[in-house]
C-alpha cells in the first residue's frame, strides 16, 4: 500500500470547503466531500501550446502505438466516447474518407475510446477504418488529457469521455483543441482551422 502522499500524485488536485475531508476513490478520482457534499474539482488543464503528454498504447490490431513514433507528422489525435454509436461512427467515417487528403497535408490519425481491443478491431473492421484506434481501457490516456470527466444526460451526472480532438505539432507541442466537435463534418473543421 502507498503512503496516502504517493497515491494522491495519481489523482487530479481537489479544493475542499470544510477542515475534515474525507477521502474516497470513484472513476479514478481522489475526492474529498464535505459535510453537505460539496465538493470542486481542480484538474490540470491542457492549453494550446503546451506539450502533449507522452501516450502509448495498443491498438486494435495488438499493435503499440506512442506519439514518439510520429515525429515529423502532425497527429490529429481525436477521443471519442464509444465504437459503433451514431456520433463516433459519422466522425470515424468522415476522417477515414478524408484519411488520403489529411496524409497528403502532413497528418496521421490516432482514435482513442476507454473500448476493448476487440471492440475496436470489430468497429475499425466493420467501417474499414484505415488509423489506429487505441484501447485505453485503464482511461490512462484519458485523464492524462483530461478528457474523462462528468458529464449530464437527461438530468442526471456521470463520468464518460469528453469528445475532443487535440492536434499535436511535429515536435510535441499542441497546437489546437477542438471541444465542440462537428462528428460528420470533423476533417473539414480540422482543416479550416490550418486555412487549408
Amino acid at each position: 500500500m502507498y503512503p496516502l502522499s504517493e497515491r494522491m500524485e495519481q489523482y487530479p488536485l481537489i479544493r475542499v470547503d470544510n477542515k475534515k475531508p474525507v477521502f474516497y476513490l470513484l472513476q479514478f478520482k481522489l475526492r474529498k466531500f464535505t459535510a453537505n457534499n460539496k465538493i470542486e474539482l481542480v484538474m490540470i488543464k491542457l492549453e494550446e501550446g503546451m506539450k502533449a503528454p507522452l501516450f502509448e498504447g495498443i491498438d486494435q490490431s495488438g499493435k503499440k502505438i506512442k506519439l514518439n513514433d510520429y515525429k515529423g507528422k502532425k497527429v490529429i489525435l481525436y477521443f471519442y466516447p464509444k465504437d459503433n454509436t451514431p456520433g463516433c461512427t459519422a466522425e470515424a467515417c468522415n476522417l477515414r474518407d478524408n484519411q488520403s487528403a489529411l496524409l497528403k497535408k502532413g497528418f496521421v490519425v490516432i482514435g482513442v475510446s476507454p473500448d476493448s481491443e476487440k471492440s475496436h478491431k470489430n468497429f475499425a473492421g466493420k467501417y474499414s477504418l484505415p488509423f489506429p484506434l487505441i484501447a485505453d481501457e485503464s482511461k490512462k490516456i484519458l485523464n492524462d488529457f483530461g478528457v474523462w470527466g462528468e458529464k449530464k444526460m437527461y438530468g442526471k451526472s456521470y463520468f464518460g469521455v469528453l469528445r475532443t480532438t487535440f492536434i499535436i505539432s511535429e515536435t510535441g507541442v499542441i497546437e489546437k483543441i477542438i471541444t465542440k466537435v462537428n462528428t460528420s463534418s470533423h476533417t473539414e473543421q480540422i482543416l479550416d482551422l490550418y486555412k487549408l
